[in-house]
């Protein structure tokens, strides 16, 4: 594995997609908490409205008057290798990522440069570690995706959840997710497309583990759990189709601290029974309607590009993930929460990931397809936890050997 040397690149971080609505809410934290010699800049295929996004940004930072502003397109490979070979580190807010995202991974992979995206398609995730994880780890790069909602908390909850656990033993983490939020149309547009493509999503699931290495002598399981109600939340527990699971089950692979025997198991947590009934017939009828075009091309009417939630109603949202995890006759139970999970926490976390990346020291040496515990771990926890998100120990208790 090598790595080029950071004075070979005029920039720390670009950030890819600015215009769109998560990732003007990325710049417009960037403005607000990037160090003063942080070398950034903001790219996508529509200069006016890259500049129009500079001005609103220099009303938060002045410095950004001369914030540079770089062309590239997702449709043009020349401009993604250009772009790719011009920083340190690409935060992408591009999505659907199935439909724009690889030209810009494998530029990255190529030119090894560090990559952190907002993604929460399993099948594009699985592509890429398919076609770009090998020569990824050549170069030195680190393609992290899922830097956002999808699947920080999780990922990161349970990474502090197993160090408060007995070390050696077999470790069972459950996940319980609530959370108040109003989706935008890149958001639907992914889930879309994820529910429209199921034998593709199979697929690429089943060729990813024919080549993924597997943890000798220990074992990592993320199943898919049986409804149930949950005695230590006090609610009812709906499996979650999320990508949070294979995340953490990754990051579990790769660290032996997860344990011999690790399990994690991932749930919507529901206070009443009769939204507990109703969630999984809707859930089946919105799958239904996504096989068929027609209803899909309605769906995406319904949204128009590049929209999301007001300000106001961002404000009013919240969310936490609760996590209960045993072993070795120890009981922990931790939270993670915060405010409006899809765009103002989304946003905090892929700019923090992407600063982690650039400039915290003694981050892991590993490269290739990472997820964002193997890659950065308790140094983006400090940082999440100093800029507002809350990562909290609530409870850690003796259980009887048999639980």
């Amino acid at each position: 594995m090598t790595r080029n040397s950071d004075t070979e690149r005029p920039y720390d971080i670009v950030l890819f997609g600015a215009t769109g609505f998560a990732g003007a809410l990325v710049a417009e934290y960037l403005a607000a908490h990037a160090p003063e010699d942080c070398r950034w800049a903001v790219a996508g295929r529509d200069h006016e409205r890259l500049e129009l996004l500079r001005e609103r940004l220099t009303a938060i930072d002045p410095r950004c008057a001369v914030l540079p502003v770089l062309h590239a397109d997702a449709g043009d490979p020349d401009s993604l290798r250009a772009l790719a070979r011009s920083a340190r580190v690409i935060a992408s807010t591009v999505g659907p990522y199935l439909w724009y995202g690889e030209g810009l991974v494998a530029a990255c992979a190529e030119a090894g440069t560090d990559y952190a995206d907002l993604c929460g398609e399993a099948e594009f995730m699985d592509r890429m570690y398919l076609r770009h994880d090998v020569r990824a780890r050549e170069t030195g790069a680190r393609l992290v995706h899922a830097c956002g909602f999808d699947s920080v908390p999780a990922d990161l909850g349970v990474h502090l959840t197993v160090r408060q656990l007995p070390e050696d033993v077999p470790l069972r983490v459950d996940g319980f997710v609530r959370t108040s939020a109003l989706a935008s149309a890149g958001t639907v547009a992914s889930a879309l497309t994820a529910a429209s493509r199921g034998r593709q999503l199979t697929r690429a699931a089943r060729e990813r583990r024919l080549y993924e290495p597997r943890a000798i002598g220990r074992r990592t399981r993320a199943p898919f759990g049986a409804p149930h109600f949950s005695r230590e939340t006090g609610t009812w527990a709906l499996p979650l189709p999320a990508p949070d699971p294979q995340i953490v089950a990754r990051s579990a692979a790769a660290l032996p601290r997860y344990g011999p025997d690790f399990r994690y198991r991932h749930f919507a947590s529901v206070r009443t029974l009769p939204v507990a009934l109703a969630a999984p017939a809707a859930a089946g009828a919105g799958l239904a309607l996504a096989q068929l075009p027609a209803a899909r091309r309605w769906l995406f009417g319904r949204y128009e590009s590049g929209s999301g939630p007001s300000a106001e109603r961002r404000r009013a949202s919240w969310f936490s993930v609760r996590l209960v995890g045993t072993g070795g006759g120890r009981r922990v139970f931790t939270e993670v929460s915060g405010g409006d999970p899809g765009y103002d926490e989304s946003a905090r976390m892929l700019a923090e990931s992407a600063l982690c990346l650039a400039f915290d020291p003694g981050l892991p040496e590993v490269a290739g397809q990472v997820t964002t515990a193997v890659a950065m771990g308790d140094a983006l926890l400090v940082r999440l936890r100093a800029a507002g998100t809350s990562f909290r120990i609530a409870d850690t208790r003796e259980v009887p050997a048999s639980v």
